[in-house]
């Protein structure tokens, strides 16, 4: 799977317009991506969507996933993970095309803000996975000392609950954005006239010919979710020590 993206990559540095011969060394299909105005209009729109989506995909999924901690009854529990984990498994093509009917039957207009509520919805299943379990991992004893030293709620949420899932709210902060870059399907169904992402701009242009130009696009944007990835990756490495450090820890107290 990865010959064609590196075969992608090394003909977007190629002097020629072509991917059947290399004939040197260039960044022009890069000059030329960079002086496309309308390309960068579309990227600056794919990027302040994948990063509204996904803050508010974590404001929601965080409490969504504290929602989910809190309920004492188990088959209350498991329903509302079997709901959340249907959304995540579900066919991209059937959630757009309901976003779709949705929209269409309350008379919204298709355009940045059907496709932003779009991307929030499927990007908060995926937070809830990865806030829910660093909640499982915290002893609640944590929160009954702090309620017998008189912590109110607010207390308990913001200096205890929220720093101990702080990892996995980042986590899931990242996962949303790598997923907002990287949708196609839903997006293609909820973005109207006049509004594009990279996604489906350069299905569009590849439809009408090979250029290099999208090579280039595309090996930014594959850079770019590579770097989103190791940082998901650094954070979960970290997460895991933090628990294995707790758990030595709580062993070595009893």
């Amino acid at each position: 799977m990865y010959l064609p993206i590196f075969y992608l990559i090394f003909y977007s540095f190629n002097a020629g317009d072509y991917m059947n011969n290399f004939s040197g060394f260039s960044l022009e299909h890069y000059r030329t991506l960079f002086s496309d105005y309308r390309l960068m209009r579309i990227l600056a729109n794919t990027f302040i969507i994948a990063l509204l989506s996904a803050l508010f995909a974590t404001l929601i999924g965080t409490f969504g996933a504290l929602g989910i901690y809190h309920t004492r009854r188990r088959g209350t529990r498991n329903t509302l993970l079997s709901l959340n984990n249907i959304l995540i498994v579900s066919p991209d093509v059937i959630i757009g095309a309901s976003f779709l009917i949705l929209f269409t039957l309350i008379g919204m207009k298709l355009g940045f803000l059907s496709v932003l509520l779009a991307h929030i919805a499927f990007s908060i299943p995926i937070v809830v996975l990865m806030v829910l379990p660093r909640l499982n991992e915290m002893n609640p004893a944590l929160i009954d000392a702090a309620h017998d030293l008189g912590a109110n709620d607010y207390q308990v949420l913001s200096q205890i609950v929220l720093p101990y899932a702080w990892p996995g709210i980042l986590s899931g902060f990242f996962m949303a954005i790598t997923y907002s870059l990287d949708d196609f399907a839903v997006t293609f169904f909820v973005t109207g006239n006049g509004f594009s992402t990279l996604s489906i701009e350069i299905y569009s242009r590849a439809r009408q010919g090979i250029d290099l130009s999208i090579n280039a696009l595309s090996t930014l944007m594959f850079l770019v979710s590579l770097v989103l990835i190791v940082i998901y990756y650094f954070l979960s490495t970290y997460q895991q020590r933090g628990s294995k450090k707790k758990r030595t820890l709580g062993t070595a107290v009893r």
